[in-house]
């Protein structure tokens, strides 16, 4: 094949350009203006349940300042998903506390709710205190049991800080992901559902909170004429110029939930009947994923072959893929962290493949990805 199949391109609506120009002719290239006003308020309506949304520099940087206004500071324990990227428990170290691991349930790979209730009974028998945060993810999309996960939370009054980096568009039970909880994560890095080639948002409950979190992004100046800081401040507000591109990719946004559906869709009928490739799909009608990645499972003992000698061969035929992501737990920078597991994550990373789904994969394309995967298989 001449052409390469990356995982997920991103895609420019056509409309960015012009954001950034009027950016540049006004002098606005700073850290706020009317960009970053305008992305947050496309935001904003977007997520819906009366939220408030802060654009921040990333991600990661929306998971520290929901953190720090949590109230986690050092010698707190958060409950973290285990089967994730490692920007959700990172700011839990930055701030001097300890990631307490949970493992996934088999439905949504996500945090499994009952090891989450086990995880906090036990932590509060052995610190003598409650955990200070929970921080599910909804991985590649699929929300979490964020319903069952919500109801624990305010049963032993621990707050959600909810990062669905990987999950802009999916629903539970027709409410967006990141709106359930105290604070929602979003991620805007450039493999993202859209794009401002980095960035992330804050998603808050009301407008003394945004304010409160602009404080915290801001360097926590206090207004005075001169520089006053009586808080630990941070330089994590989104620039006008990245909010820009961000004002386009709204414009293509539904554009693209909708076609990640379709890709994953035909990947769904392609694989009916190819014994020992699962594909993930939403466990129910209450679940409503936009499939920012699609993921395969491969069982070796059903094709004769495994994740890695798959991934292997795609990238020989110009087909970008990539493992699951590797257990927290499992991390040597986690090695001696707390963690509750029943060997789901680590069977899904020694099993899973993320295959392209971006805005750029073509039907043809999906139809060359899963005949060469059929090669593969030796059974």
């Amino acid at each position: 094949m001449d052409k390469r199949i990356y995982l997920c391109l991103a895609h420019m609506s056509g409309k960015e350009q012009a954001f950034i120009k009027e950016a540049f002719d006004t002098n606005w290239v700073v850290p706020l203006g009317p960009n970053v006003n305008a992305f947050e308020e496309k935001l904003k309506h977007f997520v819906g349940q009366n939220k408030e949304v802060v654009a921040l520099s990333a991600g990661t940087a929306a998971i520290h300042l929901g953190l720090i206004q949590l109230g986690v500071g050092a010698g707190d324990e958060v409950i973290c998903q285990s089967f994730t990227f490692c920007a959700s428990a990172n700011p839990v170290a930055y701030q001097g506390a300890t990631p307490v691991f949970i493992d996934s349930e088999e439905d949504t790979w996500n945090m499994d709710p009952v090891l989450l209730e086990e995880a906090i009974k036990d932590r509060i028998a052995k610190t003598g205190k409650k955990p200070k945060a929970i921080l599910p993810v909804h991985l590649y999309g699929m929300p979490a049991r964020i319903d069952e996960i919500c109801a624990i939370a305010a049963k032993y009054d621990i707050p959600v800080l909810e990062d669905a980096a990987e999950a802009l568009g999916s629903e539970f039970k027709g409410q967006k992901c990141g709106t359930f909880g105290a604070f929602g994560v979003l991620s805007f890095n450039g493999n993202k559902m859209i794009t401002t080639s980095g960035g992330g948002a804050l998603i808050v409950p009301d407008e003394s909170t945004k304010k409160q979190t602009m404080f915290y992004a801001t360097q926590a100046r206090e207004p005075f004429p001169h520089y006053q800081h009586e808080k630990i401040g941070y330089n994590y507000r989104m620039s006008n110029i990245c909010a820009g591109i961000g004002r386009g990719q709204m414009t293509v946004l539904d554009e693209h939930i909708a076609h990640h559906r379709h890709v994953h869709d035909l990947y769904a009928k392609a694989f009916e009947g190819i014994e020992g490739i699962t594909l993930k799909s939403n466990p129910d009608d209450r679940f409503n994923a936009n499939y920012w990645l699609s993921t395969i499972l491969i069982d070796p003992a059903k094709t004769g072959t495994n994740y890695d000698e798959v991934r292997c061969k795609l990238d020989e035929q110009g087909v970008e893929t990539r493992p699951l992501w590797k257990p927290m737990h499992l991390q040597p920078v986690y090695a001696h962290n707390p963690r509750y597991v029943n060997g789901v994550s680590e069977r899904l990373f020694n099993m899973g493949l993320c295959i392209p789904a971006g805005p750029w994969v073509t039907d043809e394309d999906v139809a060359y990805i899963v005949e060469q995967i059929k090669r593969c298989c030796k059974k």
